[in-house]
């Protein structure tokens, strides 16, 4: 009785092991999640906007008191060239040129229309990007400018217009918005500190001042990230 005992135990272990392994080769294995793929972006952005360029309407004419000059508003073409070291900081070239015409005021209002200046003002900032908003990538940035005058012309009672190149700060903030890994839209605004000086030439004599342009440089367009 005990052998048989033992024997019938022994068949019910074999049995039970059997089972399991059988049971657990019908169980699938589990398909291997992949990671979605990183795109890798090129350090390289550009963008092109229509910019409006908005100026203070403040100077002076040194030897007048009470003067005081206005300038014109336009709408411009811009490239602006960025190069990311990190997600979060690039540096960003900023390419345009636009004209002015230059009016007195003040108690040289009466001369009207002094001249007209084309502008280059080159501008070099350092950004900060955020990247906690998806799709929605604000920045800040600040930098210099170089301003160049070309193509100055003198009219009404100036004989002769000559605004100086000049050096001044930029500040920034925009954003971009990404529709997909490459293309985006673009709002941005800048203020740029810029107050050249200028002679000009009058009744034969030559009179000096300043140009407190200041302007405000607001454009919106599409970015392109390579």
């Amino acid at each position: 009785m005990k052998h048989f005992t033992r024997r019938l135990l022994a068949v019910t272990a074999m049995t039970f092991v059997t089972a399991s392994a059988y049971a657990a080769d019908l169980v699938a294995p589990s398909p291997s999640v992949e990671a979605a793929p990183v795109v890798a972006h090129s350090p390289w952005q550009l963008r092109l906007r229509a910019l409006g360029v908005l100026p203070d309407n403040k100077g002076f004419v040194d030897q007048i008191p009470g003067s005081d000059l206005s300038f014109s508003k336009t709408i411009t073409p811009e490239l602006d060239i960025t190069y990311y070291f990190t997600d979060n900081l690039a540096a960003e070239l900023i390419l345009g040129t636009t004209y002015s015409n230059v009016n007195g005021e003040g108690t040289i209002a009466g001369l009207g229309k002094l001249g007209k200046t084309w502008i280059l003002p080159p501008t070099l900032t350092l950004q900060y990007h955020f990247t906690d908003f998806g799709a929605f990538k604000p920045y800040i940035g600040a930098g210099v400018n170089y301003t160049i005058f070309y193509n100055q012309d003198a009219a009404g009672a100036i004989d002769r217009l000559k605004v100086k190149n000049s050096w001044g700060a930029a500040l920034q903030v925009g954003f971009d918005y990404m529709l997909d890994d490459h293309w985006g839209v673009n709002f941005d605004v800048k203020k740029l500190f810029l107050e050249p000086k200028f002679e000009a030439d009058v009744a034969g004599g030559t009179v000096t001042g300043k140009a407190k342009l200041n302007p405000w440089l607001i454009g919106a367009g599409v970015t392109y990230r390579f």
